[in-house]
């Protein structure tokens, strides 16, 4: 249960995800149980969600969930880190490279365009924007204008989520083991 707010029972989740067009199988996660209390907006977050994840998708697969695992991880957002480590699994990104997200400046198995990515994150997250320097090699090792729209709007969307998830106390579902592969959570370690 949410600290900050009741979830939604399930039957009443479903029930407004369908009443707005939102998925049955998201309904039942924690973060719909809540964000369902505002039917709307809960669409409007899912549509940019569904967006990036799967109809308009540009950024490369592995560079989107480098970002969502740093921010995860940047963030101590233990919700955004444990769905994205299965999400990340399920696309093939080897468990030491999303590891790499932790301390990715001393990492040794990442490549120029996910230290890129990386850089960006914490660039956008320490300064609010990507320095020239960092979006110098974004432009160069991560594509063209529609691949670096994508990645500045993942950073904010993944960081937004980040901020709602920590916010409203959003818990891990039911029998979910936090922070996987290991337990280890970053120092900020919310929700």
């Amino acid at each position: 249960m949410s600290k900050r707010l009741t979830m939604l029972s399930v039957e009443d989740a479903l029930a407004a995800a369908k009443k707005v067009g939102i998925r049955e199988s998201m309904a039942p996660l924690s973060v719909y149980r809540v964000l369902l209390h505002n039917p709307d907006l809960a669409k409007a977050m899912t549509d940019l969600l569904a967006n990036l994840l799967f109809t308009g998708k540009k950024l490369d697969v592995r560079l989107r969930e480098l970002i969502i695992m740093r921010i995860g991880w940047a963030t101590g957002s233990k919700y955004e880190w444990t769905q994205h480590w299965r999400i990340a699994d399920h696309v093939g990104l080897p468990a030491a490279d999303v590891l790499a997200v932790r301390d990715w400046k001393n990492a040794d198995n990442l490549g120029p365009a996910d230290r890129a990515v990386l850089a960006a994150v914490d660039d956008s997250l320490e300064r609010g924007k990507i320095s020239d320097p960092v979006w110098a090699e974004c432009a160069t090792h991560v594509g063209g204008p529609v691949e670096l729209v994508e990645m500045v709007v993942a950073i904010g969307h993944w960081t937004m989520y980040s901020q709602l998830l920590r916010s409203l106390e959003i818990p891990l579902e039911d029998g979910v083991a936090s922070w996987p592969p290991d337990g280890v959570a970053s120092g900020d370690d919310t929700h």
